[in-house]
This record gives structure tokens, sequence and C-alpha cells, in this order.
């Protein structure tokens, strides 16, 4: 059974008091800035008056912004460490409502802003030098003039954001406060509660009995409410298909990946790669059968397994040290940052009854960068906290080094940062060991890796395009219809029968990140480029490294595709992907060769 909150150390917590001191310091802020926002009206059709009027608004809009975040990241993040406790049920639903508030009383600025003819936005800029700051910005939203709407029609859809929220809403409470997992018995015989935390956990587990227990009481979870998923999630696409069609764009997907300047070819590409070296993963999946034994009966409950006996359990004051270690060869500054982050308590370190599934890296440009675990003393686990380190680390940099305006960045730059730490832990450990079972261990582990992120993620991005496509065309989208679409997803990419798996047709169901619109491709692209600015890195020494912290401190200074050019990645071409392909291939082999030798055994 997990613990209470209140029988966690206060150490293995973060401190929300450097956001706001307590709570009642929070619901001043919140009043305050209510009341602000209530001033906002006098500000709209005046836009445009005059250059110094485009100035004053813009900065009064980034000033209110800065303030609803931090108000929304306070509520946001008391509400994750405890779904359970109704008071920050309440804070965060005022936060959300507050966000929505914001978005409806700025709905002016971006059509009014785009009345603005070149002619005129060239003048006030030479009357107003400030202007120049945001001209990145202006240049953003000149690119959207198309896609956005009349201002009452925008006042309109913003006022309805917590509206096309619900869906989500209504799915992250169900799936982590109102729904309790079986008990299952674990390796000893004992019963324990099955949670999201323990999940992966419980299905590494030596004991194939334990893992199949763990799968099939999972499931049987989505599979009894699978019609309520389905309605959710039916709900959350529609949501996206609705606002891509108001605005004029031909998908959701156009849409979404639009808002940050990537061309729809990069999600192609991706899938078109993956599904060409799909081969690759049918090979890993049948080393795995021959090492564990199972040649023809391997099922997706046998996929999670480690295939070495090595114990590489790490308690977290153990996993502190391996990340300060293995981090260090990203510089002095980056070092130091890092040691902040444990010292001055930014993580959330242990699962509590009711606490959020799952790990993240949060926070916002006045608050530290701050992470949500669920630790569970695993290899894996090290690797999330390098992970969530990377992003922590890139929300760090970007803040310091770029005004509020540009001090954020999208998640398609996000997933390599946190996915570079993850290749350079790998680089590290392998540089550091010519133990064949200790290589073993670690080979399997990123190969486990780069199937879950690259392979498996890609999976769930096809996944994701065919459901918004399907309910474009006027599909329903039932439990049905989704059950068979990804049953006949993963056969294909893992090459095990559908009918021996039946259970895994219900994963659709399970997964949050199908409710944030195009997402997922991005932990794929993410790895991929990760693979070959870590080796680059490790190899390249200080001129890489350079290149790479050039990257990480840019934020949205410049176009996503421009910043990681920096980092010497072009994600408009395939070369990243065959690369990526190429190292997992390499790796794949020399681990087939330790299989010969016994390693394994």
């Amino acid at each position: 059974m997990a613990k209470k909150r209140d029988e966690i150390a206060e150490n293995l917590t973060w401190d929300l008091s450097t956001v706001f001191e307590n709570d009642a310091a929070w619901e001043l802020e919140l009043k305050r800035v209510s009341e602000k926002l209530e001033t906002v009206n006098a500000y709209e059709g005046h836009l445009l008056d005059s250059a110094q009027s485009l100035l004053e608004i813009t900065e009064i809009e980034l000033e209110i912004s800065r303030a609803v975040e931090k108000v929304y990241v306070y509520a946001s993040m008391k509400h994750d460490q405890d779904t359970q406790v109704s008071l920050y049920q309440e804070y965060e639903a005022k936060a959300t409502n507050l966000y929505a508030k914001f978005g409806e009383s700025f709905a002016f600025y971006e059509p009014e802003f785009l009345a603005l003819t070149p002619e005129r936005y060239e003048s006030f800029r030479r009357e107003e030098p400030k202007l120049e700051r945001y001209s990145h910005m202006f240049e953003r939203l000149f690119a959207k003039k198309e896609h956005i709407l009349s201002p009452k029609e925008e006042k309109l859809l913003a006022s309805a954001s917590e509206i096309f929220g619900a869906a989500a809403e209504t799915f992250e409470i169900f799936d982590n406060a109102d729904i309790e997992l079986p008990m299952i018995k674990d390796e000893k015989g004992q019963e324990v509660q099955l949670t999201h935390g323990n999940y992966i956990s419980l299905m590494e587990s030596k004991e194939r009995k334990v893992r199949k227990a763990a799968y099939q009481a999972l499931y049987s979870n989505y599979e009894q409410y699978q019609h309520t998923y389905a309605k959710t999630l039916q709900t959350n696409v529609k949501v996206h298909n609705f606002k891509a069609k108001m605005r004029g764009y031909h998908s959701a997907r156009q849409a979404a990946l639009s808002s940050n300047f990537i061309p729809e070819e990069v999600y192609d590409k991706l899938l078109e790669s993956v599904n060409k070296y799909l081969p690759l993963l049918h090979r890993y999946i049948k080393l795995r059968e021959q090492i564990l034994g199972l040649e023809d009966d391997l099922k997706m409950y046998d996929v999670y397994t480690p295939l070495s006996d090595l114990d590489y359990k790490f308690n977290y004051p153990e996993a502190v040290e391996k990340a300060q270690e293995v981090l260090q060869i990203l510089g002095p500054e980056y070092a130091h940052h890092v040691k902040k982050a444990f010292e001055e308590r930014w993580i959330d370190v242990a699962e509590n009854s009711g606490k959020r599934s799952g790990a993240y890296s949060g926070g916002c440009y006045d608050t530290n960068a701050f992470m949500l675990l669920n630790w569970q003393e695993t290899l894996d686990d090290l690797f999330t906290l390098v992970h969530e380190m990377g992003h922590s680390m890139h929300s760090t940099f970007t803040r310091e080094n770029q005004p509020y305006v540009y001090g954020d960045y999208p998640i398609f730059l996000a997933e390599i940062a946190s996915t570079t730490n993850e290749n350079i832990l790998t680089e590290s450990l392998l540089a550091a060991s010519t133990d064949e079972k200790v290589r073993f261990a670690i080979l399997n582990h990123w190969l486990d890796g780069f199937r879950g992120t690259v392979f498996r993620q890609s999976q769930f991005a096809e996944f994701e395009h065919e459901i918004h496509k399907a309910d474009q065309e006027g599909k329903v989208l039932t439990s049905e219809f989704m059950n068979q679409l990804y049953a006949d997803l993963n056969e294909k990419y893992y090459g095990l029968p559908a009918r021996e798996n039946s259970e895994i047709q219900y994963e659709w169901a399970r997964i949050p990140h199908f409710y944030y619109n195009y997402y997922v491709f991005q932990y794929a692209t993410g790895f991929a480029a990760a693979t070959y600015l870590a080796e680059a890195i490790v190899k390249g020494g200080t001129d890489a490294r350079e290149k790479y912290l050039t990257y990480l401190k840019a934020g949205s200074s410049d176009y996503p595709l421009a910043v990681i050019a920096q980092a010497g990645v072009d994600m408009e071409e395939t070369t990243y992907l065959e690369s990526a392909f190429a190292v997992f291939e390499k790796r794949l082999i020399e681990l087939e060769k330790l299989v010969e030798k016994g390693a394994h055994l």
C-alpha cells in the first residue's frame, strides 16, 4: 500500500514555499491577478493606437501572463502531489479558470495586432526602439495571420477553453484519483497494491507469474471502463479537430505542428523511417525470446523485464551521486545547477497515495524548475532522474539567458535535452566497463529505452494520427474501433500475434499523452537527435558541449528547427534518424554476440 503524503520524509518532497510562502499567499496573489484582469478590457481596441500603446499593452499582457503562470504552477503541483485533496482540486480548478480568463481577456490581442500592415509595423519599430525585443514574437504572430479569427470569434473560443479541456481533466481525475487498481502477489507471495507508479517495476520482475498478474490486473481495469475512456478520448479528439477546422487548418496535425513551425513532413519521415526499421525491433524481440527461453511464446508482459540478472537497484542517494558524476561532462555551469536542484529540494521523489503517476519537469519563469518522480529504486529510475534533470536544466539555462517573452521552449526541443542526458548516461556507463555481464545489462537497458522511446512512441504517434483522421472522416471512435486499431498496430510493431496478447488492445486507454495533441512523436524525434548529440558531446569535447549549451540557452528566441541546428542537428532530413537506427543496430549486434558468449547466463 502506498504511503500517505504526510508519511513522506520532507527531504524527499519538493519545496513549493519558494513559489508562495503558504496557501494564504497564493490566495492573495490569485485575488490580485484576477482583479488586474478586470482592467484589461480598457485596452481592447487600442493596441495599435501608437507605437507606445503597442509596447505598453504587449508588456502588460506578458506581465500578467507571468503572474498567471506562477499561480497555476503552485496550484497544479499542490494538486499533483496528492490528487485526493479537495482543497487543491479546488485550487487547480481556480487556476485553470484564471488561465481561461486571461486568454479571454487578451483574446483581442492577436486579431488587433494582425491588422497591422508591414509598413505601419516598420514605422512603429522606428518610433519605439524597445519594440525590437519582441520582434521574433511579432514575426511568429504574422506567420499565423491566416489562422487568426475575428476578435469576437477569438474571444468566444477563449471563453470555452475550460470546456475544451474538460475531457482531459476528467481522464486525469478518473485515472489517478477515482480508480483503485487491484491487489496482486509479488515475488514473495505477499499482497501488494498495484499502482501506476509500481506497474513498470512489477513488469520488470524476474517472476513471469508476477508480470502476468500485474499485466492482467492493470488491463482488467481498462477493459472494465473502456467505454468511459473511449468517450473522454473521443471528445478530446473532437476538440482538436474542431479547433483546427475553425482556424482554417486542413487537419489537427497541421494545426498542432504549425504552432511550433514544424513541417508535417518531419512527422511523416519519422513514421516512414521507423516502419522501414521495424525488422530491427522484430530481431530484438526474437533475441528476447531466446534469452528468456520463450521461443514462440513471448507475450507483451515479457517485453519489459530486464534480460540481465545483475542487480542494478539504486537507492535515491546513490542515484543523486551518479547523476552528478555523469552530468559533469556538460561543464561546471551545468554541474552547479544540478547540485542546486538536489540541495534546494526541486524534486518530489517518493510515491504516495493519490500522487500523479509518472514523472515530469515543471515550474515557470519565476520558480525553480521542479521535478516530480515516483521513485521505485530501479535502473530505469536513474535514467528517469537524469531525463527530468535534462528538462529542468534546459529550463534553467533558458530562463537565465532569455527574457520572459522567450523564456520557454516547445516540447519538440524539450525532449532532445532530456534524452541527451539519458544517452550521455549510457555512453558513460559503457565507457567505464569492460565486464561482459555489465555491458550486457547496459546495452539491454539502452535497447529497451530505444524501443520504448523511438519505436513505441512512434506506434503511439501512428495511432494518434489515425484516430484524428478517423474522427475527421466522420467515424465514431468507439472502444471497439480503437481496440482493433491499437491491436493491429501493436502486432505490426512487435510482431506478436494480437489474438495471443488480447489485453494490450486496451493500452490506448491508459496513455495520458493522447490528450496532449500530437505530442508523442516528439519523444521519438528527440531521442533520435539525442543519440547523435550524446556521441558528439562524449567524443567531441568542449566544442560540441558549447554548441549544445547554446541550444539550451536559446529558449524560443528563434524557430525550433533553427535552434536545434545550432547544436548541429538538421531535423528536416532523415540523417539523424538513420544514424540513430545505426546505433541501435550496432548495439543490438554487440548484445547478440554477448548472448553467444553466454554473458546473459
